[in-house]
């Protein structure tokens, strides 16, 4: 007798999520029930769930899918490979091919390792730091996201607010020894950061900054007194470009702010949808990965089950392929500044104070006076969140699939008219949001 068939319809697949995934979520929030559902299938900028409802895309699982969902370059890619099998733990030439190409496209990169998410990239960028300098204390800006490892989880959130450079875990479970190893300082501030520095610079490994502090850009000279900071005083230089990567620039934050690192971490991006990451920057920090340094403590040990698998070697090698192509970040520069432009201008008409920020195919709305400007974690906190978070879900009802209060990611699948037609669901949500 034939087992009875599973039902896929959305209500069911909601039911089953509520009963086996905590909260009904794959990740840090959950929609209400009116406006939850099940992805079916993603095609271009759209998504469409189980019941037949398309969604113009600005989550894009996070950021990853900068070509768009399903890109024909991928899949194709993608299928090859797997008829010449999926994970190997050893080198494969879509491997060594696309380690080659991102070396020739970073900046700082002159080896490289790859892994299997942004968290662990950062986390082992960090003992790659520790290991080099045989200092312990990593320096982190308030509000930077570096994953969810225990020395990341610390100073981001209003309720780990500490005075500087104090650390407080924002999550249960952060054991004592991370917090204390982890000293915070005030993104865009440089003046305090050369003050914890001074204090402390004989034990700290690294300084570890998003380039882009989630939407928050650099002011001009900060990251360049970073790079100016960090060499007088022995400490390894960590970009986190695992959003910015491949996003803001060919070369990524490096060369579009000109400013180049030792060691940087990447992700997203880096295969449009696909598991991987990596950890890349100058010969003699790397070096620290070297098998050949097994059973002493001068080797890091950078490795995984999965890490640099084949499959997503391959994607990243036909990602990255598509997005060297001319035109590529003129395109998602102008289709980042259609939507800022477009959010403050639809705010502006109903005199809702609100300002856009981001760089790049990046926008964040923020219901904050657009006199005040927006330098740190704790400018930001300032804003209203709560009702940034009711906007979002205003537009998810409204067919625009965003984090509700988080940041808006476009793609090159977007078009004009996908820009158009949020910006009408923007413009109807602000009025009752």
């Amino acid at each position: 007798m034939r087992p009875a068939a599973r039902s896929t319809s959305g209500a069911d697949l909601l039911a089953s999520a509520a009963r086996y995934l905590p909260g009904g979520s794959s990740w840090m929030w959950s929609l209400p029930p009116d406006l939850a559902f099940v992805v079916d299938r993603g095609e271009g900028s759209r998504l469409w769930d189980t019941a037949g409802r398309a969604y113009i895309d600005y989550v894009l699982g996070s950021g990853p899918v900068l070509l768009g969902h399903a890109h024909p370059a991928l899949v194709a890619a993608v299928q090859a490979q797997v008829e010449k099998g999926s994970t190997f733990q050893w080198l494969s030439e879509p491997m060594v091919r696309l380690a080659e190409l991102i070396c020739e496209a970073v900046p700082c990169a002159e080896m490289i390792r790859f892994v299997s998410t942004g968290t662990e990239a950062t986390m082992l960028a960090i003992r790659v730091a520790r290991v080099f300098t045989g200092r312990e204390k990593v320096l982190k800006f308030e509000g930077g996201w570096h994953g969810i490892h225990d020395y990341a989880m610390v100073g981001n959130w209003a309720g780990s607010e500490a005075p500087y450079p104090a650390a407080r875990p924002d999550i249960g479970g952060i054991p004592k020894g991370a917090v204390e190893s982890v000293l915070v300082a005030p993104f865009n501030d440089l003046a305090t950061t050369e003050e914890i520095v001074a204090l402390h610079g004989r034990e700290i490994a690294a300084i570890i900054v998003e380039p882009l502090q989630r939407a928050i850009p650099p002011r001009s000279g900060f990251l360049q007194g970073l790079r100016d900071l960090s060499r007088r005083h022995g400490i390894v230089l960590i970009f986190d470009e695992v959003v910015t990567g491949f996003r803001l620039a060919w070369g990524g934050a490096q060369e579009f702010y000109g400013v180049t690192p030792d060691l940087a971490t990447y992700g997203k991006a880096l295969t449009c949808g696909f598991s991987l990451a990596a950890i890349a920057g100058r010969a003699d920090l790397m070096e620290t990965a070297n098998p050949a340094r097994k059973g002493t403590l001068d080797w890091a040990l950078l490795s995984g089950t999965l890490s640099g698998n084949p499959l997503a070697c391959a994607a990243g090698l036909a990602a990255l392929g598509e997005l060297r192509k001319p035109g590529v970040y003129a395109r998602l520069a102008q289709l980042g500044t259609s939507l800022r432009d477009g959010i403050t201008a639809a705010a502006r008409r109903q005199g809702i104070p609100l300002q856009a920020l981001g760089e790049g195919p990046i926008a964040q709305p923020v219901f904050l006076d657009p006199a005040r400007p927006v330098a740190s974690e704790r400018d930001l906190r300032a804003a209203d969140g709560t009702r940034a978070t009711r906007l979002g879900l205003e537009l998810i009802r409204r067919g625009i699939f965003v984090t509700p209060g988080g940041k808006m990611y476009l793609s090159l699948a977007h078009s004009d008219e996908d820009i158009a037609q949020t910006l009408q669901a923007l413009d109807d949500a602000l009025r009752v949001s």
